[in-house]
């Protein structure tokens, strides 16, 4: 048994996190090692001047992270190295789990004047403030009080229009299940902070929407790959991460899959449904590039609406800068969601909500969004016109393309080349929701943002001229 007595006196949050954080601090330094028995929760609790239930909290939290294990009779021990390194988890300072928020993505924050920019995937700009304008002109003419002033209610349009938004694959959500958001992103953390508590594991693909990935240890949870390829989720992999390490939520982007462009498949979206319910996991599907896709399978949440909350936003058909988002939820957890959304967010703002949901109401925003899937399929043929005869992803429908890097680029040092040449694309990193030791080799680039088609084919033909060159990366960008 290991004769440990560690001083919790100072540190942040209640005297259990405290304490478990200690646990993985001494597992770090090697004060703990792996194999190493815990005190006994009553002799701990009297040496350090707790409550029995203090520690025996703080061995919960610390199981719940994956650092030790324990049995009836036997004890609580640490895990080996080994073991916390074991699959496909991420890695972060050795362990199999992200804690940090130092890893805070790839981007450039302030890209230089002129720079072309191909790291966004927002819906382009075809002319939609002047359909904006009229509206929020009517809107400001008939609802003066509600835009001065707080959203204390939430009218019955807004709820009708997030489930027109979020229909597909024969699905439609009821309105009563619908909590309108500031954009996506919040909405998904307000869905975190609800449903899941400090130190509880999220896991994510091993590409995704890194920035919730992000987020996550910025309120206190704890990112964990689970193994995917192309289309997504391995059902497998998510039944062993399950078994071994007990995640509260899994976050995946079944309709398109950022940045692969992959579609789950029918057969995986029951599978993980299956197992989510053996092992009482909530589910967050993320359908805001779904919103582009005409032909949807039946998304998860119609599959499983008990447990999943599904994610759009009008960001990638209509405009990224109306902030309209919604979250369909099970029908018993509306409220807390809602209640949520206004801790995280402070609340809805009326004239972006009226906004949203009168361009759904509509049809404005059918309208809009035939408008971007034209744009999108003219980009995207030019980019199967400039890159024939690379390896890359495209759709007729999705913003951007997954491509594969010739030898000898690598991902960053490519993404530097292209920057030097005044176009701003992302590396593979930038989808990576945590360290990894898997390398795609490739980058990603979107082609929404720039004006004009003619701005898009520069950027293309930049990228084009480095790709057919890959004896540049060893002499200009190392």
């Amino acid at each position: 048994m290991t004769n440990w007595l560690p001083d919790i006196s100072e540190g942040e949050g209640p005297l259990y996190v405290r304490l478990a954080d200690r646990i993985e601090s001494d597992i770090d330094k090697g004060v703990l090692p792996g194999g190493a028995k815990l005190p006994p929760q009553r002799d701990l609790a009297y040496d350090i001047g707790v409550t029995i239930g203090t520690v025996g909290r703080a061995y919960a939290l610390a199981r719940e992270r994956g650092l030790v294990s324990g049995e009836v009779g036997r004890g609580t021990y640490i895990r080996s190295r080994d073991n916390l390194m074991s699959g496909n988890n991420a890695l972060v300072e050795g362990k199999g789990l992200a804690t940090s928020i130092e890893f805070a993505g790839t981007r450039a924050i302030l890209p230089e004047p002129g720079t072309i920019m191909m790291d966004s995937s927002a819906a382009p700009d075809i002319g939609q403030s002047a359909i904006l304008e009229r509206i929020l002109m009517d809107i400001s003419r008939t609802h003066p009080h509600e835009i001065a002033s707080y959203s204390r209610t939430h009218p019955r349009n807004w709820l009708e229009a997030g489930s027109r938004w979020a229909a597909c694959g024969g699905w439609t959500p009821p309105p009563e299940t619908v909590v309108p958001t500031i954009g996506a992103h919040a909405g998904i953390c307000a869905v975190l902070s609800a449903m899941t508590a400090p130190g509880d594991l999220i896991a994510f693909e091993n590409l995704t929407y890194s920035s919730f990935a992000r987020t996550a240890p910025l309120l206190g949870r704890r990112a964990i790959i689970v193994d995917s390829d192309e289309e997504g989720v391995l059902s497998e992999d998510f039944e062993r991460l399950c078994a071994q390490w007990h995640p509260k939520v899994l976050f995946l982007m079944p309709a398109m899959r950022n940045p692969t462009l992959g579609i789950l498949p029918d057969a995986r979206r029951r599978e993980i449904v299956e197992i989510a319910r053996r092992y009482n996991v909530w589910l967050i599907e993320d359908g805001v590039y779904g919103a582009m896709i005409e032909d949807q399978s039946t998304p998860i949440a119609a599959m499983a609406p008990e447990r999943t909350f599904h994610v759009t936003s009008l960001s990638k058909a209509i405009a990224a800068g109306v902030r309209g988002g919604y979250v369909v939820c099970p029908p018993a957890y509306v409220q807390r969601i809602l209640t949520a959304h206004k801790m995280t967010a402070g609340g809805m703002i009326f004239l972006l909500a009226e906004l949203a949901a009168r361009l759904v109401l509509s049809g404005a925003a059918d309208q809009i969004r035939e408008k971007v899937r034209e744009v999108v399929a003219e980009r995207e043929a030019l980019a199967r016109e400039v890159f024939a005869g690379f390896d890359f992803r495209s759709h007729p429908r999705v913003p951007f393309l997954w491509m594969k890097l010739p030898e000898p680029w690598l991902s960053g040092t490519f993404k530097k080349a292209v920057l030097q040449n005044n176009v701003l694309i992302d590396d593979e990193d930038e989808f990576k929701p945590a360290r990894t030791d898997k390398v795609h080799h490739r980058v990603r680039f979107g082609f929404t943002a720039p004006k004009t088609l003619e701005d898009v084919r520069t950027g293309f033909e930049v990228i084009r001229r480095l790709l057919a060159e890959p004896a540049a990366s060893y002499d200009d960008y190392s």
